[in-house]
């Protein structure tokens, strides 16, 4: 099958499954639900599926792997078929197990990445448009003068001095990506504060924890949680780049970014393995734009 053809009907049967799975949860969730589900376009149902069936590999990757993470069960670099259906690596560990074990490792630490940094950020910004002034000048500078390192050398750079354990990874990408969730949510939240309720739930003598909470957060949410799918993008694909470069999710931990380096040579024999767990990495990033392209188009409040 030539690859124009494969391209051709594997687009076909995803939106054919998108469009079973919007249907399914246009049945299956409440009524206010439902009405969602049942207009959302046909993209963000095939991105919510995707999704769905990655959190599910990577929840349930012991009881789905046919061998252990780190088990050694053939010789090196072995075809497809037989009991590795996706062949071996080049320690002779299998494929299939690998990329679902991947799943867990790489999605997993990107998520928990991105969520550190959406709460020190998002506080961050919300607090210095909140209180202004010399704080959120100096905060701002702060950001400012970190933002102007690109984001790839920084992490390098402070990678190479703390080193690359998980709990490193994490916090040093976290660290430099709070400073573009900072600039997001102190100019979200820079709009709603010159808000009336504001101002009167000041007058009430309300402290700036209750304002955060219940005043900004809410009003803030739509375009935080959109910025939460694109910096979760960047975030994953960050790690991706980190391992493949030898500095990220360190061996014998899966990962899909270290996966296509340790069997990059096997593309000069026309063999296609190392291009899985890349498809992995892309499949994710563009289910993931998929839903927030409709979540800001539902925020902005406008109409087909």
């Amino acid at each position: 099958m030539s690859l124009p053809v494969f391209l051709i009907l594997f687009l076909i049967s995803s939106f054919a499954l998108a469009f079973v799975f919007r249907a399914g949860l246009s049945r299956a969730l409440p009524h206010n639900q439902a009405i969602i589900a049942r207009d959302m376009p046909l993209t963000a149902a095939f991105g919510i599926m995707v999704i769905a069936v990655y959190l599910f590999v990577a929840i349930f990757a012991p009881l789905l792997a046919p061998f252990a993470e780190r088990e050694v069960v053939g010789s090196q670099f072995q075809p497809w078929g037989g009991a590795h259906p996706l062949g071996t690596d080049r320690l002779g560990r299998d494929m299939l197990s690998r990329l679902i074990y991947g799943a867990r490792n790489t999605v997993g630490i990107a998520f928990a990445t991105t969520a550190l940094a959406f709460v020190v950020g998002a506080f961050l910004g919300i607090w210095a448009a909140l209180r202004g002034g010399w704080l959120d000048q100096v905060l701002s500078r702060f950001v400012d003068a970190l933002m102007a390192i690109p984001s790839l050398i920084f992490s390098l750079l402070l990678l190479t001095i703390f080193g690359t354990s998980v709990l490193t990874l994490i916090l040093v990408i976290a660290a430099v990506d709070a400073t573009r969730v900072y600039r997001i949510s102190r100019s979200v939240a820079q709009g709603i504060v010159v808000m009336d309720y504001i101002e009167a739930a000041r007058l009430r003598g309300e402290g700036t924890w209750y304002l955060i909470r219940h005043e900004i957060l809410p009003n803030a949410l739509a375009p935080l949680v959109a910025e939460f799918g694109l910096r979760f993008c960047f975030v994953f694909l960050t790690i991706s780049s980190l391992s493949f470069l030898g500095l990220g999710i360190k061996p014998p931990m899966a990962d899909w970014g270290s996966m296509v380096r340790d069997n990059a040579t096997l593309i000069t024999f026309g063999d296609i393995t190392p291009l899985l767990p890349a498809g992995a990495i892309a499949l994710l990033t563009v289910a993931v734009n998929f839903v927030v392209d409709w979540q800001l188009h539902r925020a902005s409040g406008l109409k087909e």
